[in-house]
């Protein structure tokens, strides 16, 4: 047998690699890809059925066609929509507050020469907490009996339930999120910090900027992409946030902290409404989509870029 006959097999499963699109890591991964796909597909093709029934529990589960009503109910329904606007309230207050604060802190950090092993591991502490113990946490803190952060308000004349005011409750479950997850935004600023390119720095401090001006028009640029990413992280955790919200006041005062996961975990599994929370899960699950998309498509812009 000659060279060119032994290596015909394996030139042929290239070629055919080729005309389907696939690498050699492709293809190695193909296997993967596939069962990540089908345990993907059956649940969703499930809660799209949902969506278009009415779910039956006692004597088994049974769905009974109920074409767009949960739809209609959904578009229609005000407290949906408040709990929509409430979550969109949510989502750019607490990604706001987190990226500011996340990128200040990357920078002191960056900045800080003795200890900074020390004072990053301090700093990133909340992050590794579990959510429900966080917001246990924050619950006895501002409690108005015993707590620490009630008794100092009190001290400052802010009397009251912190919990227990529809203002004071949404601004005090926002910030516990602050809390636990500006150390993760600090964190990844940290790591795209390292990479700003030194001479760009020195070569900004021999044309006389100054450090707000190197910051804004040379270290900011260098690392939007990195603040993108993180960005896009905490974007896909706010929109389903649930676990310190539910802990602390399960939505209330008067519905003032019911965002669209815990509307969803309601109509679930306390009013057994399975197909119109199917509808809310779909809505939830498209603008999860819409924004990472968006995230990747400004990503892809940005690496294009020279």
């Amino acid at each position: 047998m000659t060279s060119a006959a032994r290596h015909a097999p394996t030139r042929s499963a290239a070629t055919a690699g080729r005309r389907f699109g696939l690498t050699f890591n492709g293809r190695l991964m193909a296997p993967g890809v596939v069962i990540l796909g089908a345990l993907s597909f059956f649940p969703l093709a499930a809660l799209i059925a949902m969506s278009f029934s009415r779910v039956r529990l006692l004597g088994g589960v049974r769905l009974e066609w109920a074409g767009l009503d949960n739809w209609e109910r959904a578009f229609s329904d005000p407290e949906l929509w408040r709990s929509w606007g409430l979550t969109i309230l949510w989502f750019t207050t607490t990604l706001g507050v987190e990226m500011v604060l996340g990128v200040a802190v990357a920078v002191a950090l960056s900045r800080l020469v003795r200890a900074r092993g020390v004072v990053l591991a301090l700093v990133l502490l909340p992050m590794f907490a579990a959510p429900a113990i966080v917001g246990l946490l924050g619950r006895y803190l501002v409690d108005p009996t015993f707590g620490l952060y009630a008794w100092m308000l009190q001290g400052a004349g802010l009397d009251g339930d912190i919990l227990g005011d529809p203002v004071t409750a949404f601004v005090a479950v926002a910030l516990m999120d602050v809390w636990e997850w500006t150390p993760l935004v600090a964190l990844i600023t940290l790591a795209g910090l390292s990479g700003v390119n030194p001479s760009v720095l020195e070569a900004a401090a021999l044309d006389g900027a100054d450090q707000w001006t190197t910051f804004w028009h040379v270290v900011l640029p260098s690392i939007q992409g990195i603040l993108l990413v993180a960005l896009l992280i905490r974007s896909m955790d706010a929109v389903r946030y649930f676990d310190v919200i539910t802990v602390t006041t399960n939505g209330g005062p008067a519905d003032a902290t019911k965002i669209i996961p815990l509307r969803l975990y309601e109509a679930a599994f306390r009013f057994f409404d399975l197909g119109y929370a199917a509808v809310i899960g779909l809505m939830m699950l498209v603008l999860t989509i819409a924004i990472a998309r968006l995230f990747v498509r400004i990503l892809s812009g940005k690496g294009a870029r020279p």
